[in-house]
């Protein structure tokens, strides 16, 4: 966005006065210089002086050469205008936003055309001037804006002057890096955990040390509450057309399916076959039954399915754990362990696989694909009428992300396209000198190219590409376009009588050090991400925060150097138009200007826009009326916002990994409705060595295992803990278990009677056992909160317990972030925000305007975390890294308006908000349009991932410009 220009500096010997007058293009300011009787010189030929050079300093900084005693005075547009004093004292013309125009006359002698920052004078030459409106200085914080100004303007004339060089040299960058798009991985698999659990998180810990400490065997004793890891598996879900599938008619059904299922054979490469028989988990050398209940009725047909104990069915003096394989039931009155199960309406079909070689969990993997690839044939085939049937597998979640990122390659294809219409149809003139319909059409592209650059020098480092950094290419082509229409901006503003390198100079000193700020601030809010403890919000904000980086080094090279091409165009053009033939003079302007006349080479263009916040919007915004109406809306903004944020969920739900369309979602969402009764069945550990042969430790470890069952979430009927029975078992021997030696010799022999506990206990080869586990029972585990709440409640149970304890599942991996996702938004957030106010008290350092945008930042934070809820959206790892990024859009937004405002040299507070709002709010205006249409066609987008990046973009954007054009601009006026 356009610079707020400093003081304009004044020429030796002269006593300026400053008028305000009005324009076309809004507020000017006419200087007059009295009693001016020095000579002046002639103006630089060559480049400005770099920064820190001698030639910006001294004696020899050049001066305006005076026009003498015949040279007309300058004409003032007003009859109040004060006349210069004396026959020589003609005002001077400085370039500028605030820069008087000539008068068209023929008699007027030609100036010459001065950029304020070209020739920089002496300190002690250059006296303050005084503006006369307000009575008061202007409080002067560019102590860095100014050396950086002088820097870019420098760096401008060099782009001016040399443009192929700055344009070619990009090109070459990027062919260079786009090489590291080689490097982009095709076949490998995506590591779900690795990218979207807490690294470091306590469930991980707690993982290595089960796997240190206990086995397991899944070709003789497979258990899987007894695995630390996921098995390979295939869950098969069936829902039953009527009120219930306990009837033998459907119970055939099932069977078949069951059948069928296990029948199939997957071909490998070298022409063997894999059954289902070769890669089962067994438990006992028998393949672990898919479901219990069915099972035995296949084993015995006569078995009646309407007196049927739940959730445990003792079967011939054997316990069948029915929870989890029978969801939508209707419980009746107590039978045997557990109550009569009168009505079932969905069955489960668990069919785990073996996963501990690394052959075995190969062909289980390559088992389950072909399964993929079949199960619709084996439903046609069977004709299924009484059952609907719904699948999921271990691998399904990592092949259907996969596929998501195949769905997002035409809608960024579709992005561009829509950017290059804006940006096209927003820099159309009907005017074929000013027109930019080409230069927006090469800022788009220059866009594209800092993807490119910047994905390749990442992709050569070696810095991973996971698929929601597919996101990144759209918000990087909306952000990148906003530098491209505020350098054309300025670019309007110059004359066209100017050589190319002043334009250019003068384009670079306005509006580079205003790219540079957001630049800074948009790439600190994303590398403040690299803190997360999440993978893909890391690798997001590196991939993203660099490629800003490229489209801000391109911006001020490449599209610079396109642009200074472009106005040498201009000047063909308008040479060719001024040629004397009277034959073409009326085709030429009709064909160039169809809508006005031929534009006065000494003039700037002012957009539409700009002259609508300053005629219309400014003014009413400011009205009396509108600011009550603001303050209100801004109420209703802010207690909707704070009450939405209570309501928000925690969590990433792992079925929005998928695409809508993807069988899991028909899938969870059954499981969702009959098969949430009962949770995760969780270990608990003895971490350490104890005397479990001390009747007082004993004592201290059950008082332990019954505050959990006390618990919530805890069902005390499904506690299974190896002591309890080892304790009963030596009583039921008559034996002693508080005499040391007995207790640890029977230990073998109970393990005989028992096998499932031998992988419970483990003894070390000194005969002390180091650890041993237990099991509780989770329960009405809904929601995300739930899940938080449950798993930090078994945490403190098991820490305040006398005996070292701890609590694991293998799902505790995914429950960890619901406790991380808070603690890292709001350390990411607090972040970036003293970043923002370090950077703005840095380049902007006015104390009024860094509070300013502290506010905003935290307004529009709290507004889209609050909105978050109403739209449907968690707070997790993807939502996350749009909160980072709104505190970036929400410093462009806020910092250069309230800045505008302080600097601002009007007498009023309403005034200077109006000239905020000419200045700036066109910018701001394109940059929020921009941003949204470059990630509008996610919006149509089949996967939870790319929807979400678009609604939380919209919110940031909707609530960003809000601030920056209505809600900032009245609330400064009240101070």
């Amino acid at each position: 966005m356009p610079r707020v220009e400093s003081e304009p500096e004044t020429w030796p010997e002269q006593k300026p006065n400053l008028t305000k007058r009005d324009s076309e293009t809004g507020t000017e300011w006419d200087w007059e210089f009295e009693d001016s009787e020095s000579e002046g010189k002639q103006p630089p030929t060559g480049p400005p002086a770099p920064p820190g050079s001698l030639a910006s300093e001294g004696d020899d900084a050049p001066s305006l050469p005076s026009e003498g005693k015949d040279a007309p005075p300058l004409r003032t547009d007003g009859d109040d205008a004060p006349l210069p004093e004396g026959d020589n004292a003609t005002p001077l013309p400085l370039e500028g936003d605030n820069a008087p125009r000539l008068p068209s006359e023929p008699d007027v002698a030609p100036r010459l055309q001065l950029e304020r920052d070209d020739a920089p004078l002496p300190e002690e030459e250059s006296p303050e001037p005084v503006a006369v409106c307000g009575h008061r200085r202007r409080c002067h914080t560019d102590c860095l804006e100014a050396p950086l100004s002088r820097a870019f303007q420098w760096l401008g004339w060099q782009v001016g002057a040399h443009p192929w060089i700055f344009l070619l040299a990009p090109l070459m960058l990027t062919a260079a890096l786009g090489t590291g798009f080689l490097y982009l991985p095709k076949n490998e698999e995506e590591n779900l955990e690795y990218q979207y659990t807490p690294v470091g998180s306590p469930a991980k810990a707690e993982r290595r040390f089960v796997q240190n400490h206990f086995t397991t065997n899944d070709s003789y004793r497979f258990s899987p509450s007894r695995r630390s890891t996921e098995t390979n598996f295939i869950s098969i879900l069936v829902v039953s057309h009527s009120d219930s599938l306990l009837d033998p008619a459907t119970f055939t059904e099932v069977s078949k399916l069951d059948s069928a299922v296990q029948d199939l054979r997957a071909a490998q490469e070298n022409g063997s076959q894999i059954q289902y028989q070769q890669v089962c988990a067994r438990h006992r050398a028998l393949c672990v039954p898919p479901n219990p209940l069915l099972h035995a009725w296949q084993v015995n047909k006569t078995l009646d399915l309407s007196s049927i104990s739940f959730p445990i069915y003792n079967h011939s003096g054997q316990r069948l754990y029915l929870t989890g394989f029978f969801g939508g039931h209707i419980l009746g009155g107590s039978l045997g362990m557990g109550q009569l199960l009168l009505q079932a309406k969905a069955m489960r079909l668990l069919y785990y696989l073996k996963t501990e070689l690394p052959e075995d969990d190969v062909q289980s993997k390559q088992w389950i694909i072909h399964f993929l690839d079949q199960l619709n044939n084996i439903k046609n085939s069977l004709a299924l009428e009484k059952i609907e049937v719904v699948h999921f597998t271990s691998v399904s979640r990592r092949l259907e992300f996969e596929a998501t990122s195949e769905t997002v390659v035409p809608l960024f294809h579709l992005a561009y396209i829509f950017i290059i219409l804006f940006a096209v149809t927003s820099c159309c003139r009907f005017d074929c000198i000013r027109n930019k319909m080409c230069v927006a059409a090469f800022g788009v592209i220059s866009a594209f190219l800092a993807v490119v650059s910047g994905f390749g020098l990442l992709l050569h480092i070696g810095v991973p590409f996971v698929i929601i950094v597919a996101n990144s290419p759209f918000l990087i082509l909306g952000v990148g376009v906003d530098d491209m229409f505020i350098m054309i901006s300025a670019w309007h503003e110059t004359s066209l009588a100017d050589d190319i390198r002043q334009r250019m100079s003068s384009v670079y000193s306005k509006v580079a050090v205003s790219i540079t700020i957001t630049t800074i601030t948009n790439i600190l809010a994303f590398y403040t991400g690299v803190m997360s403890s999440f993978r893909s919000v890391q690798y997001f904000c590196i991939y993203t925060g660099t490629s800003l980086l490229f489209c801000y080094f391109y911006s001020i090279t490449c599209f610079g150097a396109f642009m200074a091409l472009d106005g040498k165009r201009e000047v063909v053009c308008l040479r060719w138009l001024e040629k004397s033939d009277p034959k073409w003079s009326s085709f030429k302007k009709s064909c160039c200007f169809p809508f006005g006349s031929v534009p006065d080479e000494h003039g700037t263009d002012s957009h539409p826009v700009t002259l609508f916040f300053r005629d219309y919007f400014g003014p009413l915004l400011t009205s009396t009326e509108s600011k009550f109406f603001v303050v209100f809306l801004y109420i209703l903004y802010l207690t909707s916002s704070i009450y939405g944020c209570f309501q928000v969920e925690e969590g990433l739900d792992l079925r929005n990994l998928a695409s809508d369309d993807s069988y899991i979602t028909p899938y969870f969402n059954v499981e969702e409705g009959y098969f949430s009764d009962y949770g995760p069945r969780v270990m608990v550990i003895v971490t350490k060595k104890v005397d479990y042969w001390d009747k007082d430790v004993r004592q201290k470890l059950e008082n332990c295992i019954k505050n959990f069952e006390k618990n919530y979430y805890i069902d005390g009927n499904f506690t299974e803990f190896w002591l309890s029975a080892y304790v009963q078992y030596l009583k039921g021997k008559s034996q002693d278990p508080n005499d040391k030696n007995t207790f640890m010799n029977n230990i073998p022999d109970f393990f005989s009677n028992f096998p499932n506990f031998e992988y419970d206990v483990n003894i070390s080869s000194s005969n002390e056992i180091i650890s041993s586990r237990g099991f509780i029972q989770t329960t009405d585990v809904f929601s995300s909160k739930d899940k938080k709440i449950m798993l930090f409640q078994l945490r403190s149970i098991a820490e305040d317990c006398q005996i070292p304890l701890m609590v694991y599942n293998q799902a505790f991996i995914y429950f960890d972030q619901y406790a991380a996702i808070v603690e890292n938004t709001v350390r990411n957030v607090m972040v970036a925000s003293a970043a923002m106010f370090i950077v703005s008290l840095l380049l902007i350092p006015h104390p009024m305007c860094s509070l300013w945008v502290t506010f905003a930042i935290g307004s529009v934070i709290v507004g889209v975390t609050g909105f978050m809820a109403f739209w449907k959206v968690n707070l997790d790892s993807i939502s996350m890294i749009n909160l980072v990024i709104c505190i970036g859009f929400s410093f462009d937004f806020s910092a250069h308006i309230s800045y505008a405002f302080v600097s601002s040299p009007q007498p009023s507070v309403n005034q200077k908000s109006i000239e905020a709002l000419y200045l700036l709010g066109y910018p701001v205006l394109q940059s929020a349009v921009s941003t949204i249409i470059g990630v509008c066609v996610l919006a149509t987008a089949k996967a939870y991932i790319f929807r979400t990046f678009f609604k939380i973009m919209f919110l940031v954007m909707v609530f960003g410009a809000a601030h920056g054009l209505i809600f900032i601009p009245v609330f400064l006026t009240f101070f």
